[in-house]
Order: C-alpha cells, then structure tokens, then sequence
C-alpha cells in the first residue's frame, strides 16, 4: 500500500502555498495541515480555490455542524483502557497527555473537514439527505503542539504493519490513504498494540464498518445545510479532479476516521 497520496510537504511548501498553509493552521487552530490540502496543493489552482470557497464555512456554522456530528456520532458501546493497563503498557501519565493531544486534534479537524467537505461536495453533486440541526456551541481547539508525522519509511517494520493494519479497520474498500492519526500514534506502539487488541473484534464483527457508513452519511446531511452558504469564485480547470480528491478524503479516510478517532479518545483515560 502506498503510503499517501501526491502531497506538498509543508517544510517544502512556498510561495502562496505556504501562505494558504499558514492560514489553514490559524484557521483550524492546529500545529499540522492535514493530508487533504496537501494532496489539493499538487493541483494547479485547487488548493487556493477550496480554501478561499469553504473558509468562511470554518470561520462560521462549520464548527456547529463538526460538533454536532461529535456528540450525534453512534459508536459501539465497548470497554476502553484504564490507567494501570496503560502504566504497565509502558505509558507514562506524561505520554497520555501527548497521546490525548494528537487524538483530540484529530477529533477536532477531522468532523470539520466532514461536514465542511461535505458541503462543498453537496453544492456540487447533491443528493437527498436526513434532517440534522447544529449544536448550540462548539468548544475551541486546545492549540496543543503535536509532534511531527513521521514518514512510513521510517517506522520499524512490525510497526508499519501494525499501521497498516489498522488502517484497514473500518475501511469499506481497498484502503488508498494511510490515516496520518496512525502514524502519530506510531511513537507509541504498546499504545498502538491496546487499540489493535480493542478494535480488532469490533472489525471482525463488521461494527467499524458500520461506524463508518454513518458517520459518512451523518457528514454528508450536515454538509447538506451547510451548501447553501458556500458561494464559490469561478473554479479552477482542476476543478474535476479537486472534487474526486475531496470525495475520497470524506468518503473514506475522513468518515472512517472521524468515528474511529471519537471511540479511541473515548477509551484513552484523562
């Protein structure tokens, strides 16, 4: 499995690039851009145009919609880790702290990009969809420093495949994207070992799965009233292939992530 999508690194990118990055990350209130705008970045004019259009949906109701989907979100209900497993896991109260931070940035950027992606998915394809309504508030990012993405290439080999397998969890099809959530959780592999050991019956029963298809749908009806508020410039001629590339995000990697993420977080102690 590849390890990603064509991407612009944000220690190479420049120019415009960087700038877009840069607003992203204050915009987002993160320390990382994720995957999703990287790979739009490849795209001649894609990465301007879908920021500058679903901008003003994160500066506005988008965060209504992201939480909302968190709190309406139907996990399995499933035993997590206590402290003590953790502790004798080798992780330490001061790796829960860092472990909690990479979990809840994910947590937040990803039911953002689902609903808002999803809106712009809807303006331009749009289908019939449940009635949702948006939360009445939606807590702030924590700003919390996570540590870098370390490439694949340079996980040991047994944790590589652990992250690849993971990676499989919940996925509907072939997997095309490596979740980039993995991959930080990868400085710590007893940690990542206990989420394998929780996740894998709820695989095997075919609930991930189900998690998945939806949190996608649950994505696609908050993007649904969110569409309306978009008013997108003249599109790109890369506009085709920044719609497919928003899709395969949302309907895969993000969706399945968005659930996956929340019933993780939920068994990781405080």
């Amino acid at each position: 499995m590849a390890e990603s999508v064509p991407s612009v690194l944000e220690s190479d990118a420049t120019g415009e690039i960087a700038d877009i990055y840069a607003d992203i990350r204050k915009v987002l209130g993160t320390s990382v851009v994720n995957l999703i705008w990287r790979n739009l970045a490849t795209m001649p004019g894609a990465l301007e145009w879908t920021w500058s259009t679903v901008r003003p949906l994160y500066l506005g109701d988008g965060p209504l919609h992201a939480e909302a989907v968190r709190k309406t979100i139907a996990l399995p209900d499933w035993p997590g880790f206590s402290t003590d497993t953790l502790a004798a896991a080798g992780v330490d109260e001061t790796e829960r702290a860092l472990i909690r931070d990479v979990l809840d940035s994910y947590q937040h950027t990803n039911a953002l990009a689902l609903v808002v992606l999803s809106a712009l998915l809807a303006h331009y394809e749009p289908r019939p969809a449940d009635t949702v309504t948006a939360a009445d508030t939606a807590p702030k990012p924590s700003g919390a420093k996570i540590p870098e993405l370390p490439p694949m290439d340079a996980l040991d080999p047994e944790v590589a495949a652990l992250v690849g397998e993971l990676n499989s969890f919940g996925e509907d099809t072939e997997p095309q994207l490596i979740a980039s959530m993995y991959r930080h959780l990868a400085y710590w592999p007893a940690y990542l070992a206990l989420v394998r050991t929780m996740l894998a019956p709820l695989q095997r029963e075919g609930r991930l799965n189900a998690l998945t298809l939806s949190t996608r749908a649950l994505g696609y009806a908050h993007g649904a009233v969110l569409a309306p508020q978009l008013k997108p410039a003249a599109p790109p001629d890369t506009l085709k292939g920044a719609l497919a590339s928003c899709r395969l995000f949302v309907e895969h990697p993000i969706a399945r992530m968005t659930g996956l993420c929340a019933l993780i977080r939920r068994a990781t102690p405080e």
